[in-house]
């Protein structure tokens, strides 16, 4: 028998996937298909054994003041957490229950209605539009205590302007959570960052996952103000970093120039991708991330998305699919280098879709 609460039992978990083998072609989880810079490599390899046996910093003071210098804000308004998502479960034991609810977009990063549901917490789902754009008046008619948006959004790829949030910030009754993950590719004319010294019920999510290519160290911060900054601490892990994953980001966070590099590289190779893949018959969502979210074509003969997941992983080479509504006829399909989207792009052309 389980002796889970009966609101743990009934939550369907976040989707994991098999990690495929190493010489796939690994093109579903909007990693960097780039490594960190040399300084952060070179760091990995002389961690010595005494940060191994000793308990890391956990006020995180280092990288706590590279990001503020970073921004140009102060220390007290960032949070270290072990991932984004450490900070999305938080939110939710932090901000939300039973009578104050949360709000979100559908469809999002599945994490948030898994987090939601694990803090037994209220939550309501706003359908986006048929272009999957935000319905930003029903978000906020909807009156609830926490308002979430992953911008640009997961799994859609879809963008809304800093305009358009501090619309969202200004009227809404509550706290605004904003997840940048993804904002590097966006462009920082785009973020929220800025208007945290303004808004004092607003807060931005953000990783060294993507852009900073650190997904195995498990590292991101939240920029709010001091009173929400505060609030996290209270709920977050103590000594949720390891000591060499803040020593990593610590580094990458001084490596802008190259991180400008690998995003323009990126969004290049995105674009590319995207005109051939509607030169053979995709429906592609516009995207300003690493990822797209497209339809395959419904030609005779063609595999449906769930069949083409299945083919390509046969081949080594993995994409993601949803089986969820609204996205069961669509792929999502992470930017690797030029070679590796090449080779794609020649095997749906020649070996699954005939055209």
């Amino acid at each position: 028998m389980s002796y889970a609460l009966p609101h743990i039992e009934r939550i369907t978990p976040y989707p994991v996937t098999e990690a495929p083998l190493h010489r796939s072609i690994k093109l579903d989880q909007n990693e960097s298909p780039y490594p960190p810079s040399n300084q952060v490599i070179q760091l990995l390899a002389a961690t010595s054994e005494q940060i191994m046996r000793r308990y890391p910093d956990a006020a995180a003071s280092t990288l706590r003041n590279t990001i503020a210098a970073h921004y140009g804000i102060t220390s007290d308004r960032i949070v270290i957490g072990n991932g984004s998502s450490e900070l999305i479960t938080a939110l939710f034991r932090t901000f939300v229950d039973r009578e104050r609810s949360a709000v979100m977009p559908y469809p999002t990063f599945a994490l948030y209605q898994v987090a939601a549901e694990a803090a037994n917490a209220m939550i309501q789902f706003v359908p986006t539009r048929e272009d999957f754009s935000v319905d930003i008046e029903t978000l906020l008619h909807t009156n609830a205590s926490v308002i979430a948006l992953v911008n640009p959004n997961a799994p859609t790829g879809r963008l809304l302007s800093r305009d358009e949030i501090e619309t969202i910030v200004q009227r809404a009754p509550g706290l605004v959570c904003i997840d940048e993950a993804y904002m590097d590719f966006a462009g920082e004319d785009y973020s929220a960052i800025p208007l945290t010294q303004k808004y004092d019920n607003l807060v931005v999510l953000r990783t060294f996952s993507k852009a900073y290519a650190l997904s195995g160290a498990r590292i991101g911060y939240a920029i709010g103000s001091p009173a929400i900054i505060q609030a996290f601490e209270k709920t977050k892990t103590i000594y949720n970093v390891s000591s060499i994953s803040l020593a990593l980001a610590n580094q990458a966070m001084q490596d802008q120039p190259l991180i400008r590099n690998i995003v323009a590289a990126v969004c290049a190779t995105r674009d590319r991708f995207v005109t051939a893949l509607t030169d053979i018959g995709f429906h592609v969502v516009p995207s300003r991330t690493n990822f797209v979210l497209c339809t395959p074509p419904s030609a005779p003969g063609c595999p449906d998305a769930q069949q083409l997941v299945q083919l390509l992983a046969a081949n080594g080479i993995a994409i993601r699919y949803f089986n969820v509504p609204r996205l069961q006829d669509k792929v999502r399909i992470s930017i690797g280098t030029d070679e590796q989207m090449e080779s794609l792009i020649d095997l749906l052309r020649n070996g699954y879709l005939g055209v």
